[in-house]
């Protein structure tokens, strides 16, 4: 039965996720990225009423009252692709720091680049931070939100990744705000997995970071602790 229920919401992404893609594109030439990320967030809202409905896998969210009324940096936890859904239907219009080689996937890539994400690439060091910095400020300034997975691929449940510095140097670059978000995705929903288990996935919104006077590496510090000490609570 998991097997029937996986299956019945994979065929269904693969349906609504290629017109959604599409729509995007099309928009990109005559809105703004805020229209497109609420376009991508109408899909996102899509994908997780089809996933409660086929695998009976729904959301409980922590913390709502955390999140600030402003533009700001999301540092991540990743255990799944559950995540990079999810988000999109809690926090406002947002884009995401990439891997570069995502951006060349068909349909998913073209529309990732009329969003505007920021690809880096993991190779190029301190330039990919210089980038990264460029792109970020620009992206805020225009009032979206950029998500960043710290750990920069997806961990296991009940395993802890190294954090990278990016996000939080981009915080410290800018001066934002930073949001802490935990959840226990992995628990249902792994890295590669087809298989999606039924149940309620909990994700935790810590409290907001202000970032002003504080060096990268005491904003990754705060953030991997609060991460890691609040998982040990959804594990």
């Amino acid at each position: 039965m998991l097997f029937i229920r996986s299956l019945l919401f994979a065929l269904g992404m693969l349906v609504i996720s290629p017109i959604f893609a599409i729509l995007v594109v099309l928009m990109a030439p005559f809105s703004s990225h805020i229209a497109r990320s609420r376009m991508a967030s109408y899909w996102a809202h899509c994908s997780l009423f089809w996933l409660k409905l086929t695998c009976n896998l729904g959301l409980e969210v922590r913390g709502r009252e955390n999140i600030p009324n402003h533009p700001s940096i999301i540092l991540c936890k990743h255990q799944s692709a559950w995540e990079t859904i999810a988000l999109q239907t809690i926090f406002p219009p947002q884009i995401w720091v990439l891997k570069r080689e995502l951006m060349y996937i068909p349909i998913l890539g073209w529309a990732w680049w009329a969003m505007d994400t920021i690809p880096i690439d993991r190779s190029a060091g301190r330039e990919a931070l210089k980038k990264l910095v460029i792109h970020g400020k620009d992206r805020l300034a225009k009032g979206l939100w950029v998500v960043i997975f710290p750990e920069g691929t997806r961990i296991a449940p009940g395993m802890r990744g190294k954090y990278h510095i990016g996000g939080a140097w981009l915080a410290s670059q800018t001066h934002t705000t930073v949001v802490p978000v935990a959840h226990n995705a992995g628990l249902f929903w792994r890295k590669n997995a087809f298989i999606k288990r039924p149940g309620t996935i909990t994700l935790s919104i810590g409290k907001p970071i202000e970032t002003a006077g504080l060096k990268a590496d005491a904003i990754n510090q705060q953030v991997e602790d609060w991460i890691e000490a609040e998982m040990l609570h959804l594990q």
